[in-house]
């Protein structure tokens, strides 16, 4: 036999198999209306929590603290870092029915200033100085008006074994940022440079998450999600303080965008949804039919003596 009888062989009795694999994964003639399925229609509410990461920020001192940095060290550039930190956020929205999800979120996020640095001498200025006693938060209060897309897997691939909805989504809105941070140079009787201000900015955020529909409560959902989160720069109050607490400086620190990165778990609750659908009645099993009824003859010799 020829090596391309052998495979045409082959190919005839794999192809049944393969469309029966197929088929098993996506079978659109077979789909089964399913709320775990179905996109969110109407009100929703969710929560999630999380890790929040804050990357270093640049700032540049401004009024009589540019003064007084251009003075000394001739540099009025510094930068501050952040510990790793939490967030939380609740939204409010609203389900199309078609993957089109709208909705109003509110978040926190929380972290400690760990490293305050910069603002070292330039060519010809007298030598600058790190910075100890470093200490402060920041914390972010936002709110944002967001849209998201559900990408329908199980409506798609009804015979997934684990229903799995990714979404991806997109916001804009306001964030406030509450910034406390001082550190004290390291030089004898070293000044310190103190921020303590609150102020709000433009604020947007991208957004992508995995969503696992609960089939025992219809509208209920597990969700793990990574966003992306920032603001413009900003400008925070702040001075530049003697050892017995006095102002040598007052003015403003410009701050750097924010940029945060953060990965949630959270739940999501849509409301009035469908409830799972009632399984058909198991049909009696036919009764079995009776036996045929017999005949019988019986002959009685009467003749015989």
């Amino acid at each position: 036999m020829s090596l391309r009888k052998i495979l045409l062989a082959a190919t005839i009795l794999a192809t049944p198999g393969m469309a029966m694999a197929q088929d098993a994964w996506y079978s659109p003639t077979t789909w089964i209306p399913n709320p775990a399925a179905e996109p969110v229609q109407g009100l929703y509410l969710g929560a999630g929590a999380g890790w929040n990461h804050s990357d270093s920020r640049g700032l540049t001192a401004r009024g009589g603290n540019d003064a007084y940095f251009n003075g000394t060290s001739g540099n009025n550039q510094g930068n501050l870092g952040f510990e790793e930190g939490f967030m939380g956020a609740l939204a409010l929205g609203w389900g199309f029915g078609n993957g089109l999800r709208t909705e109003i979120e509110g978040s926190y996020r929380y972290n400690n200033v760990d490293r305050l640095g910069g603002f070292q001498n330039r060519a010809g200025g007298p030598p600058g100085v790190a910075f100890r006693g470093i200490d402060g938060d920041m914390q972010q209060y936002g709110v944002f008006a967001n849209l998201y897309y559900d990408f329908q897997l199980p409506r798609w691939f009804p015979n997934m074994p684990v229903a799995v909805v990714p979404y991806i989504g997109g916001g804009v809105g306001y964030m406030w940022t509450d910034l406390e941070a001082s550190g004290t140079r390291l030089t004898p009787g070293g000044n310190s440079v103190r921020i303590d201000d609150t102020v709000g900015q433009f604020a947007y955020q991208g957004m992508a998450g995995l969503a696992f529909p609960i089939s025992a409560v219809p509208g209920l959902s597990v969700t793990a999600e990574y966003r992306y989160t920032g603001t413009l720069q900003s400008k925070f109050d702040g001075t530049v303080t003697n050892p017995a607490g006095g102002v040598v400086s007052r003015g403003s620190y410009e701050v750097d965008q924010a940029h945060n990165h953060s990965a949630m778990l959270g739940v999501r609750y849509a409301f009035n949804q469908p409830a799972p659908p009632v399984p058909a009645p198991v049909a009696p099993a036919p009764a079995a039919a009776p036996a045929p009824a017999r005949t019988y003859l019986v002959f009685f010799d009467f003749d015989r003596a």
